[in-house]
């Protein structure tokens, strides 16, 4: 039986899944050209090659476990630094400095990378689920300032976003372009908390 290094079985087994999700990962991030074979990801996360077989049946079904594992947690972190930032308009700094922390760290590599190589309909919709998440604490953060089409809004400060993340994938300093974003979009941000919020006529 093999040696067990975590207090139960399950902990253990809970383990091993984690270091084979983030080994199949790190390998993506760093080859987007393919999907990495079983073998590849059992010997970057120091298993041996069968061992992969007690969690994943294919690399197809290695591949989906990783989409569903990628986008929850990268919605997860971007939600909980906007939780954690106090006006409305430092919420909407959070969502950027967020992602493109999150790009920094070769999240966005990895599910450009499933796009190139995972098949069917389960990354379409994790995906698709991931950016209708995101976009509601975005918009109520927006609306609470009181601008007028916060839906609108919330798309030009993705399209910045985008922009950054290409800046940090191409090679630019991550800290100096979160710096670079923030100083865009603060003033503009800033200033609509100061402006009076509009009241609805009857």
């Amino acid at each position: 039986m093999p040696r067990i290094s975590a207090p139960t079985v399950a902990e253990h087994r809970a383990a091993q899944h984690r270091a084979l999700l983030d080994a199949a990962r790190a390998i993506l991030a760093e080859d987007s050209g393919q999907a990495p074979s079983l073998a590849a990801v059992a010997s970057r996360a120091g298993l041996a090659r069968s061992s992969i077989y007690e969690y994943f049946r294919s690399r197809e079904d290695l591949l989906d476990a990783v989409v569903a594992d990628v986008f929850p947690r990268w919605s997860a972190r971007v939600s909980d630094a906007m939780a954690a930032a106090g006006t409305p308009g430092d919420r909407v700094l959070a969502y950027v400095d967020a992602n493109l922390r999150l790009v920094a760290d070769g999240e966005h590599a990895v599910a450009r990378a499933l796009a190139a190589v995972a098949q069917g309909q389960h990354l379409e919709a994790s995906s698709r689920t991931m950016h209708e998440q995101l976009a509601i604490p975005l918009i109520e953060a927006l609306t609470a300032l009181g601008l007028p089409d916060p839906a609108t809004t919330a798309e030009m400060i993705n399209s910045i976003v985008y922009a950054a993340s290409r800046l940090i994938e191409s090679g630019g300093e991550p800290a100096a372009i979160r710096e670079r974003a923030g100083e865009l979009l603060a003033p503009f941000l800033l200033g609509a908390q100061r402006r009076p919020r509009r009241r609805n006529r009857a």
